[in-house]
């Protein structure tokens, strides 16, 4: 059956729309009451991401409030290492750890690319839950971590302020990360493409960690990686086109070659100008973002100010090829309230320059 709301795919394929479509990254999460309730009756985090169920009904709150016009899986980036076998937990305040970090060559040969018809069915079965219960009312997104972004947590077995054993490991020995890599890029291809094969519409890579890198760097371990991955997705399903979007925190040095990466849509973030990326990279990609989370703090009217700022800078408004994100995911502290003045304001004021 055909979306009853295919505006989110149409801009990121740069066709004409009604409006400027918006879904927020992070909009499952801690700021919404009703995530709240259904994480404490799962008992944990990894609880409610790897149960169907809890993961489809969390993933449909944000979009039961609110007019938005994707959803997206609810899911953690870190599924792919925990099904090679590392050992994920979350310890409350410490953020991700792993019991088994990929710091030596015994660690790497034991890497491999996870079946997703086996320890990561869990997310395929949402994909298929949500896809059902949403109707086609709107589409739904997939995702995954990036490869050096998922290569960052098992070096380092979990978060870090400075990546010292990741760069130490690219700079003494280059040949491990790259093995490191190679078995990511794989996985996370594979992974996406199950995702597809569950359902989803368009499917979303997050690089958090690639801005952490060099210049050259950057390019070569993060961006290459990404391109491959975008280079063997499943590009149309049912006769339907699959966009893909790449999202890299801290993207600014690197427009000009991500945007040249495959993918349909590049997200940005809120430290650069929408309307200067398109003066540098034309209209060959959808741009997604880019308002800074931390504005949903300063109340609706505020919110409404500088959504339109947001969208006045894209500019060429009803064009497409704009998808209304915020630069980095919603605060668990944000008020629900705020998020529906931005989501009105988005869709209204949008809609003034295509009538």
């Amino acid at each position: 059956m055909p979306l009853k709301n295919d505006i989110f795919l149409r801009s990121l394929l740069k066709e004409k729309v009604p409006y400027t479509p918006i879904w927020l990254m992070r909009q499952a999460g801690r700021y919404l009451p009703e995530y709240r309730a259904t994480r404490a009756k799962a008992g944990s985090f990894m609880d409610l991401a790897m149960n169907p169920h809890y993961a489809c009904e969390v993933t449909l709150q944000p979009v039961d409030r609110y007019p938005l016009d994707a959803a997206i899986l609810f899911s953690d980036i870190l599924t792919i290492p925990d099904a090679m076998g590392l050992g994920l937990s979350f310890l409350p305040g410490e953020g991700p750890k792993f019991a088994k970090p990929v710091q030596d060559e015994a660690a790497v040969k034991e890497l491999f690319v996870p079946d997703p018809a086996d320890k990561l069915k869990y997310v395929t079965d949402a994909v298929v839950e949500i896809k059902r219960a949403l109707n086609d009312r709107i589409p739904l997104i997939g995702f995954s971590g990036s490869p050096f972004t998922l290569a960052c947590y098992m070096i380092e077995g979990g978060s870090s302020l400075n990546f010292r054993k990741v760069k130490e490991m690219l700079y003494r020995r280059p040949d491990l990360l790259k093995q490191i890599l190679d078995v990511n890029t794989t996985a996370v291809t594979s992974y996406l493409n199950a995702q597809i094969e569950a359902g989803a519409n368009a499917v979303m890579i997050f690089d958090t960690w690639g801005g952490a890198l060099a210049h050259s760097d950057y390019l070569e371990y993060s961006l290459k990686c990404i391109s491959q991955v975008v280079s063997g997705l499943i590009k149309e399903r049912d006769g339907k086109r699959i966009p893909s979007i790449v999202f890299t925190k801290g993207s600014a040095p690197w427009l000009t070659d991500i945007a040249a990466c495959g993918a349909d849509a590049m997200g940005v973030d809120w430290t650069v100008s929408l309307g200067d990326v398109r003066r540098q990279i034309g209209d060959s990609v959808c741009l997604q973002g880019n308002m800074d989370p931390s504005i949903l703090f300063a109340g609706p009217d505020e919110v409404r100010t500088q959504a339109r700022k947001v969208i006045e800078d894209f500019g060429m408004v009803g064009q497409g090829g704009h998808v209304f994100n915020l630069g980095h995911g919603i605060d668990k502290d944000t008020d629900p309230d705020t998020v529906a003045a931005l989501v009105d304001e988005v869709h209204e004021y949008s809609r003034r320059f295509h009538d």
